[in-house]
């Protein structure tokens, strides 16, 4: 048995052409404009990229998309200025600052600052806690990607058993939150736990959200279990030449693909869902703030 390849980037380009559809509708109907402001602190390669692609992907789906790039040393004083500026801003309906932030700003007070009504991340507790009791609103973009691809690999999750492998604010505890709403039975798991292997193999889904290349092994699994492989993990590759490298994920992909039922690559599984459901969560941003129903197809 050779597993089904979930594909992510084929996902995530059917979903853009939603949210475009979307975002076409709220202006012809209702004169909106959603706006997504992305600010970006100093001047790490990743999250230039990250940031880069985040703008052209929102023009491209007819959004507005503002972009702020700081100085290393720019202060927190000025950050969380700038901040509660696009709280104000009618035409700002999400707002995103890029992590990692210089060591003279603190992430937590940035998070705070960000109004929940534009919390396209899913960051602020305020967020997190209208997720937890399923109120409308944005879902944490990587885990939300996951949800949709699950949904559409298995149709109805309920009654069915999922691990959770990594604890972490970013993917492990929300994932879990959006799991529990479909009624599946959540296990999260992490550094802790006693016999991961054999946890593991209880899962009729497997989420990897750990960091560590190729750590989820093939008799781990259940034969048929759906494999979600969030990590993306950069390692040497000799046979590629000197100081070359690839991406690989937190699952051995190759041997795990004979056990599995389904399974993400990487990349092209998780990866380009990602900014798809930040374009997403905007459109649900932006319809609350202006008393309109969120888009079925894009939310939780």
């Amino acid at each position: 048995m050779t597993a089904k390849l979930i594909d992510g980037k084929a996902f995530a380009e059917g979903l853009r052409a939603r949210v475009a559809g979307h975002v076409e509708r709220l202006k012809t109907e209702h004169g909106i404009t959603p706006g997504l402001a992305v600010v970006i602190v100093g001047h790490d390669p990743a999250s230039q990229v990250y940031v880069t692609n985040k703008a052209k992907q929102t023009v491209e789906v007819g959004m507005a998309s503002f972009k702020y790039e700081l100085p290393e040393d720019t202060s927190e004083a000025d950050v969380l200025a700038l901040v509660h500026e696009l709280n104000a801003r009618p035409d700002v309906h999400g707002i995103l600052v890029q992590n990692p932030l210089p060591p003279q700003i603190d992430p937590l007070k940035v998070i705070e600052a960000i109004s929940p009504a534009k919390d396209v991340d899913c960051f602020t507790p305020d967020s997190v806690g209208r997720a937890v009791i399923g109120l409308p609103g944005p879902r944490s973009c990587t885990p939300l990607g996951c949800l949709m691809l699950l949904r559409d690999t298995l149709g109805s999750l309920s009654g069915l058993n999922a691990v959770i492998i990594g604890r972490s604010n970013l993917v492990g505890k929300p994932m879990a939150q959006l799991l529990l709403h479909e009624n599946c039975t959540v296990t999260i798991a992490h550094s802790r736990t006693k016999d991961l292997p054999s946890v593991v193999r209880q899962a009729d889904i497997v989420i990897a959200a750990v960091g560590r290349p190729n750590m989820v092994k093939a008799d781990w699994l259940k034969p048929g279990a759906t494999v979600i492989d969030v990590g993306i993990n950069r390692v040497p590759a000799p046979d590629k030449g000197e100081g070359k490298t690839r991406l690989v994920g937190d699952v051995d992909f190759a041997a795990a693909k004979d056990v599995a039922g389904a399974i993400t690559p990487v990349p092209g599984g998780v990866g380009p869902m990602t900014i798809a459901c930040l374009l997403a969560n905007t459109v649900t941003t932006a319809s609350l703030i202006n008393r309109l129903l969120p888009p079925r197809d894009l939310t939780a």
